[in-house]
């Protein structure tokens, strides 16, 4: 079996989004999904697939590139909103409308029974953030909660924590990826703007870090021993080492943070999964194989293609160098058991 659990489905077009929204906003200013910082060389989607309607948006055309062309068994759709809006409320509005779309337009008209969805939501809104999750939390194929990468604190904050528990509270795992829009957003990299694409999306995982760091040195897993998060846009190549220095500060410095009772690094396989991407780790088999191994990473990364990205990867390519143990973990088995989706498709075997 095969599950992508990082797929990002479209609007077809910018103002569709207005639909599902409630009529005090249909009028209002909203951003543009494409109003961000930086634009890949050639485009931000594959090239064959744009055409009459949004790369992405097409349900039928996403099934066939998925399911039928690449062999994927399950996808998890995770959609972008439109940034850290600075009207919070209209923020919140917009994951609402996201997912009202989600379940409209994928999920509930899913006859192949394969999509999974996300239910997005403003953590600089945390009541809102909280009742959205009460709202959705119980439909059957919503799987993960859904936040931006781009934040102006820390995850491990206090004032995100009632996110945190209501999203563990229901088992739902909570999905991290770089969103679309361009808000109120501080710069992507700790030093300011990087001057090119590649510099930003070198130096944009980073972010994952400080949001893993404070998530456990806050305490937040140790108070929540059931909350799970997933960084889906890739970035796992940079953990083992960043995940070294934080060991070693933890252990020196014991003091500061006495309810953190283990080596950071071991809160890991509890907690942290990592969706693959096609510039992560080398592709030797050798070298692959061992740096897997190192923190662990068989059990915590997942299959995620990225589509309809220009880097989207083919479940070959992400499982490229991998014995045959780490294949099954990569491709299905961590998702599997993150998600519940235990069950084959018709006409395929576990």
């Amino acid at each position: 079996m095969i599950i992508d659990a990082n797929v990002q489905p479209h609007f077809r077009y910018n103002a569709e989004i207005r639909k599902y929204l409630p009529a005090a906003h249909r009028l209002r200013s909203i951003p543009d999904v494409e109003q961000q910082w930086y634009q890949a060389p050639g485009g931000n989607y594959r090239e064959d697939l744009y055409g009459e309607k949004y790369p992405g948006s097409d349900p039928e055309t996403v099934s066939r590139h998925l399911f039928d062309d690449a062999g994927v068994d399950y996808a998890v759709l995770n959609p972008l909103t439109r940034g850290n809006i600075a009207d919070y409320l209209l923020n919140s509005r917009i994951c609402a409308a996201v997912n009202d779309w989600l379940l409209d337009r994928w999920l509930e008209s899913d006859t192949t029974n394969r999509f999974r969805g996300t239910i997005r939501v403003n953590p600089e809104d945390p009541k809102g953030a909280v009742a959205e999750i009460e709202r959705l939390a119980t439909h059957p194929k919503l799987v993960q909660v859904g936040i931006p990468l781009q934040s102006r604190e820390p995850y491990g904050k206090p004032m995100f924590e009632p996110i945190w528990e209501a999203a563990a509270a229901h088992g739902l795992p909570v999905a991290v990826h770089i969103n679309g829009g361009n808000g109120v957003d501080y710069a992507p990299t700790f030093a300011g703007h990087a001057h090119t694409y590649p510099g930003y999306a070198s130096f944009m995982p980073l972010n994952y870090f400080v949001h893993l760091a404070t998530l456990i040195v806050e305490g937040v897993f140790g108070r929540h021993p059931d909350l799970t998060f997933v960084f889906a846009d890739g970035g796992y190549d940079i953990l083992t080492p960043l995940m070294w220095r934080l060991d070693t500060f933890w252990l020196s410095m014991r003091d500061q943070t006495p309810w953190v009772d283990r080596y950071p690094s071991d809160y890991l396989p509890g907690h942290v999964r990592f969706c693959s991407s096609a510039f992560d780790g080398p592709t030797d088999p050798g070298q692959m194989q061992r740096w897997m191994d190192f923190s662990g990473k068989a059990d915590l990364l997942m299959y995620g293609s990225g589509y309809p990205h220009w880097s989207t990867t083919a479940p070959a390519d992400a499982a490229a160098g991998m014995d045959d143990s780490q294949r099954d973990n990569v491709l299905w088995r961590n998702a599997s058991e993150l998600y519940g989706l235990t069950a084959p498709v018709e006409g395929t075997a576990l």
